[in-house]
C-alpha cells in the first residue's frame, strides 16, 4: 500500500467531516466552524515542526471564552469518532481488521493449502478444526468510552457509507443515503456523549448481549458457511454439524474481583437475561424456518415423530416454538419474581439441537440437501456456538475473599486460624473436608456480610442455570490451596464441584511460580479425582506489567506458559491457557494473529481462551463483516499454532531474554517503586484524579479506595498515562535493557537475530514500535509545564522523557529504519491524520485540569463535562486505550 491513505478511506473521512461541519454550522453558526478550522490549522502547523505553531495553538486555546470550551471539545471528539467509523468501514471492506506487515495477512484458505503441503492430510485438517475450542471472553473492563446510544447511530452511519458506495449507478439512492447520513450526524451532535451515570453490571451485560444480537448472530453462521466451503475445496467434506471452533463466554455480571457492584443477585439476573435473550433470538429463527420448511417429503424417523401430517417439518417446529416460547416466558417470570405455570422449557443445548437435527437429516435423506444446508444449517450452527445461554458466564473472585470465608469458619468452629496455617496444613485440611460426607458450614451460620455474599455466589453456582456457567477464576492465586478452597466451597454449598476452576497468575512472582503451583496441585490425588484430566490456567497481562514493567512481564508470561505446558504433559493433563489480554500494548494487546503465533510451542494446541474487552469488542465484533474477519483471524492463528508451531527459542536467546528482562525490571522498579517523586509526579501530571469521575464502567478505578498507585487497577493506570501520550507502562525499563546490550560487542546482532527468527521477540518489537509512534513526549512535557510546579517533579519528568528518546533511537537501530512504522504505513497514516484533532484536546485537557485544581474540583458543570469529553476524545483518537 502507498504511504497515502487509501482513496476510499480518505473520501469517507472527508464526507463525514464535511457533514459534521455543516451540522455544527447550523447549530452554532459558521463563525464557530471557522474557529474550529483555525484550531485544526494551528495543530497541523505545530505537527509540521514549527515551534511557533505549537505555541500559537496553546495561546489560542487558552484565550477561548469559557462558553466555547465544551463545544470545541465536542467538535474534535465527534470528528475523531467519525474518523474511526470511516476506518472501521475501510477495514471491513478490505478485510483489514488487524494491522500486519506486508506478506503476513492471515488467510484461512492459504493456510489450509500450506498445511497440506507440509504433510497434513485432509482428514487431519477437518479433525483439527472440528476439535478446536477457542473461547473469546467478552469483558466489560471500563475502556469503552462511547455510549451505546451513539454506537447505534455510528453503526447506522456505516450503513450509509455502504449505501453511498454501492449506488454509483443509482444517484437517487446515493442522495437518500447522504440525506440519512446528514440526519444521523446531526443526531449524534445533539446527543450527550458522556454518560451521566456509571453503568451497572447488568447494563454492561445487556451491551454484551446486544453485540451478539446485532452482529455475531449473523456473523457466526456466515463464518461457518465460509469455513464449510473452504473445507469442501481442501478436504472434500464439511465441518461436522456440532463443531464450534469459535465460541463466546463473558465476564459481564460475573467478574466480582474488586467490584462490589457484582453480587450474587446480579449474577443470577444476568444468567436469566441470557436465557431470555437466547430464547427470543431463536424464536426469530424458528419462525423463519416454520415459514420456509413447507415440504411434505420426509424420512421414516420424522414420520414416526410427528405422525402422518401434511407438513411434518412445520409440525415439529411448531412444537419446538412452543417450548422456546415457554422458556422465554419462564425467564421473564424469574426476572420479575413471579411464579411460572407454563409448559416444559428448554434447559439444555441438546433439547434445542435434536429437533433441528432431525429436520436436517430428514431433508438430506429425501434428497433435499440444498434446503437442509440453507437457513436450517445456519440455525444449527448458532445452537452449536451459542447454546441456550448465548455465552457461558465466568465467575471471578479474588483469592483473599475465599481465604476470609475459611478464616471465619475455622475460627467459629474452634479449629484455629486458617490464615496462620502453613500451605501444607491448609491442603491437608481442605482435602480432608473435600472427601468428608458431613457438612462443614453450619446451617444457620452467623458470618460477616462479605462472607455471606461469597457463599451466595456459590449458591448461584449450585442452582445450575442450565449450561450457562463457564469457569471459576481465582485472581491473585498463589498456592494450590487457593484452588482447593474454591472446590470445597462449591462442594459445601452445592454438593459438588460444579465448574472448572482456573487460578489466575498475575504478579511477577506468581508467574514465576505458576508451573510449580500447578505441578503440586496436580500431584494431589484428591484434586485429580475432582478435576479429571483437564486444567485451565489464566495468565494475567495487566497486573504483571504494572508490577514488573512490560518487558519483564512479557518474558515471565512466556516462561510461565512453557512451564505449565511441561507440567501438564508430564501429568497427562490437557491444558487450556486463558490469556487475560487488554487493548493496549501495556496490557498484552496487539494483533491477535501475531500474539497467538508468538506463544511458546505447544501452548496453543487447538485450545485457547482469551479476553476481548472494552472498546476492542466493538472494533473486532461490532459489525458482522468485521466479526467474520476476526473469527477467521483467530481460527487461522490457532490452526497454524497447532499444526505448524513456531520454533523453540535457542538457549542463547533465552539467556539474552533473562538479561534483558532483569535489566528492564530493575530500571522500572527503580522509578515506579523506589523514586519518592514518582507517585506525586503521576498524580500531578496525569488526569488520574479526575478519571474516577468518568463513568466508564461499573467497577471502581481502585481495588481499595485508600493506598497509592499499587492499589490502582491496571486499566486506569494505563489510561491515565495514555491521556498525556507518555504511554509509560509499556516501555519504561526497555530502553535501558536494549541500550546496555547494544553497547556490548555483538549485542545488536543477536537482538536483530531474535527479531527475525523468534516470533515472540519480533512481535514484542512490533508492538513497541506502534506504541512509540502513538506516544508524544512533547505533549507530555506540556502537561508537565501546565500542571507541575515542583522542581524535583519537573526533573523527574525530564529524565523520563530522556529515557523515552533514548529508547526511540535504540528501537530504530534495532529495526534498521529511519522512522517508525515504515513497514505498516496504514497505522502511521491513521495516527498522522488524527493528530491535528487530538492535539487540541490535549491542550484543552491540561487547561481544564489546571482550572479544576485551582477551583478544588468545583468547576462549572459545563467545564467538568468538557474535561470528560477531552478524555473520551483522546481515547477515541488513540483507539486502544486500556
Amino acid at each position: 500500500m502507498s504511504h497515502d491513505l487509501h482513496e476510499s478511506l480518505r473520501d469517507n473521512v472527508r464526507i463525514l467531516g464535511d457533514s459534521l461541519g455543516r451540522t455544527i454550522a447550523d447549530d452554532l453558526g459558521p463563525g464557530f466552524v471557522a474557529r474550529i478550522e483555525t484550531i485544526r490549522g494551528l495543530a497541523k502547523r505545530g505537527r509540521s515542526g514549527e515551534q511557533a505553531g505549537q505555541q500559537e495553538l496553546i495561546d489560542y486555546l487558552r484565550r477561548l471564552p469559557e462558553k466555547d470550551l465544551l463545544p470545541v471539545t465536542r467538535a474534535f471528539n465527534q470528528f475523531l469518532n467519525l474518523a474511526n467509523i470511516a476506518e472501521q468501514h475501510y477495514r471491513a471492506r478490505f478485510r483489514r481488521v488487524e494491522d500486519y506487515k506486508p506478506g503476513v495477512q492471515p488467510v484461512l484458505g492459504e493456510l489450509l493449502e500450506r498445511a497440506r503441503n507440509e504433510g497434513h492430510s485432509p482428514r487431519k485438517l477437518v479433525e483439527t478444526l472440528a476439535n478446536m475450542r477457542v473461547e473469546l471472553v467478552l469483558t466489560a473492563h471500563p475502556t469503552e468510552v462511547i455510549r451505546r446510544t451513539l454506537i447505534q447511530k455510528y453503526d447506522a452511519i456505516d450503513d450509509c457509507l455502504t449505501a453511498i458506495e454501492s449506488s454509483s449507478e443509482y444517484p437517487e439512492r446515493a442522495t437518500r443515503a447522504r440525506g440519512r447520513l446528514e440526519e444521523l450526524i446531526s443526531q449524534a451532535w445533539h446527543t450527550d456523549e458522556i454518560r451521566h451515570d456509571r453503568p451497572t453490571p447488568v447494563d454492561e451485560a445487556k451491551w454484551g448481549f446486544a453485540v451478539i444480537e446485532n452482529s455475531l448472530w449473523q456473523a457466526v453462521p456466515d463464518f461457518h458457511r465460509d469455513l464449510d466451503n473452504l473445507l469442501l475445496d481442501a478436504a472434500g467434506e464439511r465441518l461436522p454439524l456440532d463443531a464450534a471452533p469459535i465460541r463466546y463466554a463473558s465476564w459481564m455480571g460475573g467478574d466480582r474481583d474488586g467490584n462490589p457492584n457484582v453480587t450474587a443477585k446480579v449474577t443470577r439476573e444476568v444468567l436469566l437475561l441470557g436465557r431470555w435473550m437466547a430464547a427470543d433470538l431463536y424464536l426469530r429463527d424458528l419462525e423463519q424456518l416454520k415459514t420456509e420448511l413447507s415440504m411434505w417429503n420426509t424420512n421414516s424417523a420424522m414420520r414416526a415423530e410427528v405422525g402422518n401430517v401434511a407438513e411434518p417439518y412445520r409440525e415439529l417446529l411448531k412444537r419446538l416454538v412452543a417450548r422456546v416460547e415457554a422458556t422465554r416466558d419462564w425467564a421473564k417470570a424469574q426476572l420479575d419474581g413471579r411464579s411460572f405455570e407454563g409448559g416444559p422449557i428448554i434447559e439444555t443445548r441438546d433439547q434445542l439441537y435434536a429437533p433441528l437435527l432431525a429436520c436436517y437429516r430428514s431433508l438430506c435423506d429425501v434428497g433435499l440437501d440444498t434446503i437442509a444446508n440453507g437457513v436450517l444449517l445456519d440455525t444449527l450452527r448458532r445452537v452449536a456456538v451459542f447454546g441456550v445461554t448465548l455465552t457461558k458466564l465466568d465467575l471471578r473472585q479474588e483469592a483473599g475473599r475465599h481465604a476470609q470465608v475459611m478464616e471465619e469458619l475455622t475460627h467459629d468452629l474452634n479449629l484455629g486460624n486458617y490464615r496462620e496455617w502453613s500451605e501444607e496444613q491448609r491442603q491437608a485440611f481442605l482435602l480432608n473436608e473435600l472427601e468428608s460426607s458431613r457438612p462443614l458450614i453450619p446451617r444457620r451460620w452467623e458470618c460477616s456480610a462479605e462472607t455471606r455474599e461469597t457463599l451466595d455466589t456459590f449458591r448461584v453456582v449450585a442452582a445450575e442455570y442450565g449450561e450457562a456457567l463457564g469457569t471459576y477464576i481465582i485472581s491473585m492465586a498463589g498456592q494450590p490451596s487457593d484452588v482447593l478452597t474454591v472446590a470445597l466451597l462449591m462442594k459445601e454449598v452445592g454438593g459438588r464441584v460444579g465448574m472448572p476452576i482456573a487460578p489466575l497468575f498475575e504478579t511477577l512472582d506468581d508467574l514465576n511460580r505458576a508451573g510449580d503451583v500447578i505441578d503440586r496441585l496436580l500431584a494431589l490425588p484428591g484434586y485429580r479425582q475432582l478435576a479429571g484430566d483437564r486444567q485451565e490456567v489464566m495468565i494475567g497481562y495487566s497486573d504483571s506489567a504494572k508490577d514488573a514493567g512490560q518487558l519483564a512481564a512479557a518474558w515471565a508470561q512466556y516462561r510461565a506458559q512453557e512451564a505449565l505446558v511441561d507440567v501438564c504433559e508430564r501429568n497427562g493433563v490437557n491444558l487450556t491457557l486463558f490469556h487475560g489480554r487488554g487493548g493496549t500494548v501495556g496490557r498484552g494487546g496487539g494483533p491477535s494473529h501475531a500474539a497467538i503465533l508468538s506463544q511458546p510451542p505447544g501452548s496453543v494446541n487447538g485450545s485457547l481462551r482469551v479476553t476481548e474487552q472494552g472498546e476492542m469488542i466493538r472494533f473486532k465484533f461490532g459489525q458482522p463483516d468485521i466479526a467474520l474477519r476476526s473469527m477467521e483471524i483467530y481460527t487461522c492463528a490457532v490452526l497454524e499454532a497447532s499444526l505448524l508451531p513456531p520454533p523453540r527459542p535457542k538457549p542463547e536467546w533465552r539467556e539474552e531474554m533473562d538479561r534483558l528482562a532483569d535489566t528492564a525490571h530493575k530500571a522500572y522498579v527503580g522509578v515506579v517503586r523506589q523514586d519518592p517523586d514518582f507517585v506525586p509526579y503521576f498524580r500531578a501530571v496525569t488526569p488520574e484524579g479526575a478519571l474516577g469521575r468518568l463513568p466508564l464502567g461499573s467497577r471502581p478505578t481502585k481495588r481499595r479506595q485508600d493506598g497509592g498507585v499499587e492499589t490502582l487497577r491496571a486499566i486506569p493506570w494505563i489510561f491515565a498515562w495514555t491521556q498525556i501520550r507518555l504511554m509509560l507502562p509499556a516501555w519504561l525499563g526497555t530502553g535501558e535493557a536494549f541500550a546496555n546490550r547494544i553497547e556490548e560487542p555483538g549485542g545488536l546482532d543477536v537482538i536483530q537475530q531474535m527479531r527475525d527468527q523468534w516470533p515472540f521477540f519480533g512481535t514484542y518489537l512490533d508492538m513497541l514500535e506502534m506504541l512509540l509512534a502513538k506516544a508524544d513526549v512533547e505533549i507530555a512535557a506540556y502537561y508537565e509545564h501546565r500542571l507541575v510546579d515542583e522542581p524535583s517533579l519537573e526533573a523527574l519528568g525530564e529524565r523520563l522523557r530522556e529515557r523515552f528518546r533514548r529508547l526511540h533511537k535504540v528501537v530504530l537501530d534495532v529495526l534498521e529504519q529511519d522512522e517508525l512504522l515504515e513497514k505498516t504505513p496504514l497505522i502511521r497514516q491513521a495516527i498522522e491524520v488524527r493528530n491535528p484533532y487530538i492535539d487540541p484536546l490535549h491542550g484543552l485537557q491540561a487547561e481544564l485540569l489546571q482550572r479544576n485544581r485551582d477551583a478544588d474540583g468545583a468547576i462549572s458543570a459545563d467545564l467538568s463535562r468538557a474535561l470528560m469529553v477531552t478524555m473520551a476524545g483522546i481515547a477515541a483518537g488513540l483507539r486502544n486505550t486500556g
